[in-house]
Parts: C-alpha cells; structure tokens; sequence
C-alpha cells in the first residue's frame, strides 16, 4: 500500500466529513463572500486534490463517470430525473394536497385514527411517486395540518419521514440507490418489487408500531383534534385536466419500464420519451390557459387586461452563477436587469408549470452522484475496494445469512457516514461484486443493500439521505428547528425494528427461493 492509496482514502474520508457537516470559509473576494463546502462542493474538491497530486488520471475520471461493471451513472440520473419532473409537476396541479385533505376529512376529529391514515396515504404516495415530491408536499402540509390541530408538530413529522423513506424501496424508481442495485446487480426491475415487497411490508408495519408506541401519550397525538371543518379536496386541486394527464403518463411510463426490463432494455430509454411528452404537453396547456384568459379577459379597445394576479410579476431574479450585474455600466447593469427581470416573470406567468417544477428538480444530484461514482472509483483504483471484499469474505466466508447480515448493518451505519445512502450504496456495491460472491449470496447481499439504503435514511444524521437534507431546510422555513440530536433519538426506535425485521425477511426469502442450494 503506497502513498498515493493512503491519501486517496484520507481525502474520502475528509470529503465525506465535509458532506456531513459543511462548513462556510469567509473569504476577501466581494462577489465570493463565503465558500461553501458542503454536499455540492466537497466531492468535487477531492476529486480536484486527488487529480492534481496524480493519486488519479483522466481514466479514473471517465470509468467514474461512464460507468464499469455494469453500472452506468448517466443511465440512473437520466432515469430519476425523467421521473422526478413527471412527478414533481404532477404534484405541482395540487394532487397531494387534494389526497391530504381527502385523508384529514376521513380522520375528522380523531386524532389517533388521523395520524394512522396520514401514514397510510404517505406510504401509498411514496410507493407511486418515491419519497422526494412526497417530502416536498408532504411535510409543508403537515406543518400547516399541526399549527392548524394545535398540536405538537414532531411526531406527525417524524412519521412522514419514516414512511416516505421506507416506502420508497418497492419500486426501483422510489429511490436513486434502488437503481444502482438494479444496474449494478443485473436484478430485473420487476424482479426488484418482488423481491423487496415483503420486507417493505414488515418494516411498515413494525415501524408504525414503533412510532405508535413512541407517541401513545396524548401530548404527543392526542385522542381529540381541534379540527372545526371539512375541506373539500377538490378546491386544493389546481389543474384537473393537468392532474389527469399527469397520473396516466407517469402510471404508464412504470408500467413500460417495468415490461421493457424483461428484453433488457435501458430503461432511461422509456422513461426520456415519456418525459418529453409531460413537458410538451405541460407547455402547450399552459400556454392554452394563458392565452385562453386572456382572450376572454380582453377589453373592446384591444388593450391586455389587467386582471392577471401582479403578484405573479414579483418573482425571484434568476441570473447565470457567473453573471455578475456589477460589473457592467451602472446604466446598462439596470438595463440589463429590468429586461431579464421583465423576462423571468413573463416566463413564468406563460409557462407556470414547468417553472414552478424547476427549481424543485434535485439538481444537487448530478454533481454529487457523479463525484461520489468517481471517487470511489478511486478507491477502486488504488485497491481500497478489492481490500474491502476480501474482508468481507473473511467475515462472511461467502455464506449467504452472514452476508445478509453484514452488508444490511453496515448499509444502515455507512448511509451516516459515507456521503448519504447513495455514496453507501455505490461503495458496497463495488465491494460485493468486487468480492465474487455465489450468485446466491450476492443477491441475497443485493436485497439487504436495498433495504438497508432505504430504511437508513431514517437514521441518525440528515445527510443519511438528500430527502433528510431536504425534509430539515422545509422545517425551517415553516420556522420548526430539528437538532441533530433530536432527529437520532426519535429515529433510534424504527431504525432498530425496521433493521431487524427487514433483514429477518430478507433471511427467510432467500431461505425459501434457495433452500436447494446448499446455503
């Protein structure tokens, strides 16, 4: 082990300390007050380091990127973006909103039959959509839902995260590292939901026992709500016809990627087509509606009416990162600004679908998916990974039941400290392949990977997952502060049934599909 190969691991390592907690550096440089290094910048300054000190060359860089062993990075992020716009603007016609009003309805003034059908809803939506846009509309509501009930806002919380985040591993488009399993152990999509469906199962249920139990007081969900009327849940609905042609393209682009993946089809392949048809039919609906209020909003003198909401002009500037206004003329730097600002907001009052759907796509994703694949190809590089799967097979000694173990449990802890469930996912990924593993065993080590990068978001550090990081900024600008502390110890309960019972499930299907085997 050389120089090169130790300070390759002590960079990952530090990048990985950085994702966990970031830090700001002031700085003298008026345009750059602050440098982050956080999620987004760190793995992307180890790469940096890791390339100019020659520890890794352009190669690394490219096989981190276009992907070895079967896993293709470009593949799983067009996938999960496809499918997160289409349910990102799916959400955005009100269709979660209308289901949580639906569900407070049935709940009434019962407060513990309230909190059963919320965790049921989230789960059902979080199976459909994957955990992302149910974080996103879901916690919003939720907090307006406590304040409103006058009731402590926590423990609903906590319950939309767990099953958001449990419910996210049916499907292999519910989470990013659902695909990386898929694409990294050749498993069938469909494959994927029967395999992981009974384990899913389990933990749901143990985990709302959990948390049930965790919350029986009434301090925390009480008996009786302050709930004075019934909503109707289609006023919360913003474009039915939107909302229709929403559900039947992303219900059938499932439906096909599921089919395709018997003929071994790039799956990126069916879900591309479908999203480009949400797009062209989110831009021509809205320019329909536009143009349609307009027309009938016209006075005879020809002249626009002003019955357009003008709040919808009062929008955010958005200007290129690297566009700074003062450096042009003072004159022309206003210019320059009404005009794009003039831009922006005809932009979005014509196409308020898309753009309200934009800022929501997780495109902190891409830089840190793609540093997290080269870094570890780095490890891989160096020899890290196949010194990690010879551990493995000493631990394991190639037996299924340990392995199911081992690669569950440390799936959970890396999810904490490993750069998110994806860097976990990605690194255990390449030490079971690496280890050449009985098929077996290895699909057994697949399925466990799968749960325990799923149920390890609910853990002990937000940044176990990008909803977590996500799920905490919501709170804060509902102004509901969650420490770290905190966040562990409601989590400490679910995480350690969900682990067990998921991992026990998981024994007892492989027990029964290779009972034949010898294992």
């Amino acid at each position: 082990m050389d120089a090169s190969a130790i300070a390759t691991l002590v960079i990952f390592i530090v990048s990985i300390g950085f994702v966990i907690h970031p830090v700001s550096i002031p700085t003298r440089n008026r345009s750059i007050p602050h440098l982050h290094v956080n999620l987004t910048t760190a793995p992307i300054l180890a790469i940096a380091i890791l390339w100019a000190s020659q520890c890794i060359d352009a190669a690394v860089i490219r096989n981190g990127i276009v992907g070895t062993g079967g896993v293709k990075p470009y593949n799983i992020l067009i996938l999960f973006f496809t499918l997160a716009y289409m349910a990102i603007t799916l959400d955005t016609t009100g269709i979660l909103e209308a289901a949580a009003f639906w569900v407070s309805n049935k709940g009434g003034s019962n407060g513990r039959k309230s909190y059963f059908y919320f965790y049921v809803m989230l789960t059902l939506l979080s199976i459909l959509l994957g955990n992302d846009p149910v974080i996103l509309s879901g916690t919003a509501f939720l907090a307006y839902y406590t304040a409103a009930a006058r009731v402590e806002p926590m423990p609903w919380l906590m319950s939309e995260f767990a099953a958001a985040n449990t419910a996210s591993m049916v499907l292999f488009v519910g989470n990013p590292t659902n695909v990386v399993i898929c694409e990294g152990f050749s498993v069938n999509n469909a494959a994927y939901t029967a395999y992981t469906i009974l384990p899913f199962i389990a933990c749901n249920i143990v985990c709302f026992g959990a948390l049930a139990g965790q919350y029986h007081s009434d301090r925390h969900v009480p008996r009786s709500l302050d709930n004075k009327a019934d909503v109707d849940p289609r006023s919360a609905l913003r474009n039915v016809t939107g909302a229709w042609v929403g559900s039947v393209i992303l219900g059938s682009a499932l439906v096909v990627c599921l089919v395709v993946s018997f003929f071994g089809v790039d799956v990126w392949k069916i879900s591309l087509p479908f999203a480009v048809s949400k797009f062209i039919f989110d831009l021509a609906s809205d320019h329909y509606r536009v143009t349609r209020h307009q027309s009938h909003n016209r006075p005879q003198g020809g002249l626009p009416s002003k019955k357009l909401p003008m709040a919808l002009f009062h929008l955010p500037l958005i200007l290129p990162k690297r566009f700074h206004i003062h450096q042009l003329p003072k004159r022309s730097s206003h210019w320059v600004r009404t005009r794009l600002s003039t831009l922006n907001a005809r932009l979005h009052v014509h196409f308020p679908t898309f753009f309200t759907a934009l800022p929501r796509l997780p495109f902190a994703l891409v830089p840190f998916a793609f540093s997290q694949f080269i870094l570890i190809q780095a490890l891989a590089h160096q020899g890290w990974v196949d010194i990690f799967a010879g551990w493995l097979v000493k631990a394991t000694n190639k037996q299924m039941y340990p392995t199911i173990w081992l690669v569950g449990v440390l799936g959970v802890i890396l999810c904490n400290v490993a750069g998110t469930n994806i860097g976990a996912t990605i690194l255990l990924t390449k030490i079971v392949n690496a280890a050449a593993l009985p098929s077996h065993s290895a699909r057994a080590a697949a399925i466990a990977l799968a749960v325990a990068s799923n149920i390890g978001a609910v853990s002990f550090t937000f940044s176990a997952s990008l909803a977590g990081l996500l799920w905490k900024d919501i709170l804060a600008q509902k102004k509901i502060f969650v420490k770290q502390r905190e966040f562990a110890y409601r989590n400490c309960l679910p995480l350690l049934v969900m682990t067990v019972t998921g991992l026990a499930v998981v024994c007892a299907e492989m027990a029964v599909l290779y009972r034949s085997s010898g294992a």
